[in-house]
């Protein structure tokens, strides 16, 4: 097909009428007209809100109104009821209907260490744009654990600690930190003597921060917020998610009290432990890990 010259593509855009409709009702911005929400984490980081879509809701109602609407593909305020909107969405998420919690997004900007980061960026679901390193010199801003959370190998789990080193341990490895973060002066010297920033900034440590723009759908952030929330995630990591769920739940609070309900304060049951709690026998598995688990869901169950 031939392409169309520029004069005519322009002809068919004068002639492209846009109508700008008004809202059908009144309507407030959820943010409250603030250009961002901040929480601090740690003594460097942060995790701010940015922005949020749709940002206007119907006077009375939150962002939620946006997954209610997408569920009704319906427009407009429509006519139902805050409570029928709850139950709606409530209904959704037990259920798993996701789509519709796909209507609302969140951008977001955080600044943290790189180790968290490196976690941080398997979530492939979000759209981020990371400081770059390579056009801009790195601040010097390092992540210090306090001494009681420098944590003890587990010996069951192979990715994390459970429990405190002792002091003497825990406060030679802060020492050693120290030492780590002096090296941010040579990284300095090296950038002063012509060194290409893209080069000089291999040698800067795990524990150094970066920032970025991170724009996610509210589905995708429950299901970030579900694993990075969970108590057997690491604490650092758990402390930015939780700033984060903070930072929604007065946009989407029956979304959040949903995701709060079904994921957080919940527990799914395998076919397997289903058919110990209908017996009353032992779990029927020769895997100490399903085993463990399964004695853990019973404590937290109350049951013998």
């Amino acid at each position: 097909m031939p392409r169309m010259s520029i004069p005519v593509a322009e002809k068919i855009m004068d002639e492209v009428q846009i109508e700008k409709k008004p809202f059908e009702g009144e309507v407030y911005d959820v943010m409250g007209g603030s250009a961002r929400w901040e929480m601090k984490v740690h003594d460097h980081g942060l995790v701010a809100l940015l922005d949020v879509m749709p940002r206007f809701a119907p006077v009375g109602k939150s962002a939620d109104f946006a997954i209610v609407q997408a569920a009704r593909v319906s427009y407009g305020e429509g006519t139902k009821q805050v409570n029928e909107d709850r139950g709606l969405i409530r209904y959704l998420a037990r259920h798993r209907h996701t789509t519709p919690f796909e209507m609302v997004e969140f951008k977001f900007h955080h600044v943290m260490p790189i180790f968290v980061a490196r976690q941080w960026i398997r979530h492939r679901t979000a759209n981020v744009s990371e400081y770059s390193a390579r056009y801009s010199v790195v601040r010097d801003r390092f992540f210090k654990p306090l001494p009681e959370n420098v944590r003890r190998q587990s010996a069951s789990n192979r990715q994390g600690g459970d429990q405190a080193m002792d002091p003497a341990t825990a406060q030679d490895f802060l020492n050693y930190l120290d030492e780590v973060e002096r090296s941010y002066e040579r990284y300095q010297e090296f950038l002063d003597k012509g060194v290409a920033r893209e080069i000089a900034r291999i040698a800067l440590p795990a524990s150094v921060y970066t920032e970025w723009y991170w724009k996610i759908d509210l589905h995708n952030l429950f299901h970030f917020l579900s694993l990075r929330m969970d108590p057997h995630a690491q604490q650092e990591i758990r402390d930015y998610a939780t700033a984060m769920f903070k930072l929604i739940q007065p946009v989407v609070p029956i979304a959040a009290e949903a995701f709060l309900d079904y994921h957080v304060e919940s527990m799914h049951l395998t076919r397997l432990e289903i058919e110990a709690i209908r017996t009353g026998q032992p779990i029927a598995t020769t895997n100490k890990r399903e085993a463990a688990e399964w004695e853990e869901k019973k404590r937290r169950l109350g049951c013998k």
